[in-house]
């Protein structure tokens, strides 16, 4: 693996540095975690493009040095199915937020999930809209405050990962911004698997969502995330009464099912070849 200097000159866009996240906030480590498992995965940089909605976490692909897409709120996999349609060759990772993925972007989530489309989801959850005004998001949990919650949220929240499952997707991992060479890891290994992958990644909010709800500062969330961290492989062993309140991070499941890119090109060679008959 190239060393960290490296990555920093040949994969970040260093003219657009510093970056404007907050003090403390998890979205560096994460979108650092995506640079080494692009790395990790041996893609040649021209091969890989970054498509981003709108949002904190959607900053990222304005400061890595790949093919980069920062589109509108939501539409970020909308944009990301087009591409890769046109040119399937192409390794494509889709950065989003809890709510540009879950809120206005939900129908577009499900959608690549039922297609089964050979895209990698990044789902960056902290929990809140940070950059737009601290608004709860469809991944807030239930009874944490917000600035259009500020008694605490009612709703509540989506598991992320089982509704992918639902909907289709076939591969589906978490990690945690306090274990970022496993977060990579699984990133590399939803960037190997052939067809939709989403990689829910849970990163600390300190200014939107820490200092509301009383978590203190980023240090005292990462340390939180990760003493509530409990593996797969564990959590398998423990009953609901134990894993009330943790975070099972690992790969959560994985299946195989048509890519929808190879189903839509062989369609249109048998169909070629009809019509030259």
């Amino acid at each position: 693996m190239a060393p960290i200097e490296q990555l920093n000159l040949d994969f970040l866009r260093t003219k657009k540095l510093p970056h404007i996240w907050c003090p403390g906030c998890g979205n560096g480590i994460v979108t650092a975690a995506l640079v080494r498992a692009i790395v990790r995965a041996g893609y040649d940089q021209r091969d890989v493009v970054i498509v981003s909605g709108i949002g904190c976490s959607s900053r990222a692909a304005g400061y890595l040095n790949f093919n980069t897409l920062h589109t509108t709120h939501g539409r970020a996999l909308a944009f990301a199915t087009g591409l890769k349609m046109a040119r399937p060759q192409l390794k494509i990772f889709v950065i989003m937020g809890d709510g540009d993925c879950s809120a206005i972007g939900g129908n577009h989530f499900i959608h690549a999930a039922r297609r089964n489309i050979d895209l990698n989801a990044v789902i960056i959850n902290n929990y809140i809209y940070g950059m737009t005004g601290g608004q709860h998001s469809p991944l807030t949990p239930l009874g944490k405050k917000a600035t259009t919650a500020p008694l605490g949220t009612l709703e509540r929240p989506f598991e992320l990962l089982e509704l992918a499952r639902g909907a289709g997707a076939t591969f589906g991992a978490r990690g945690i911004a306090a274990q970022p060479r496993q977060l990579e890891q699984l990133i590399a290994r939803g960037a190997a698997h052939k067809g939709f992958s989403v990689i829910e990644a849970l990163s600390p909010c300190p200014v939107a969502y820490g200092r509301r709800n009383k978590q203190g500062g980023a240090v005292e969330m990462l340390k939180a995330m990760k003493e509530n961290a409990v593996s797969v492989e564990r959590a398998s062993n423990m009953d609901a009464q134990a894993l009330a309140g943790k975070i099972i991070t690992g790969v959560i499941f994985t299946r195989e099912a048509p890519e929808f890119c190879e189903l839509y090109y062989q369609l249109i060679e048998q169909e070629s070849k009809k019509n030259s008959n």
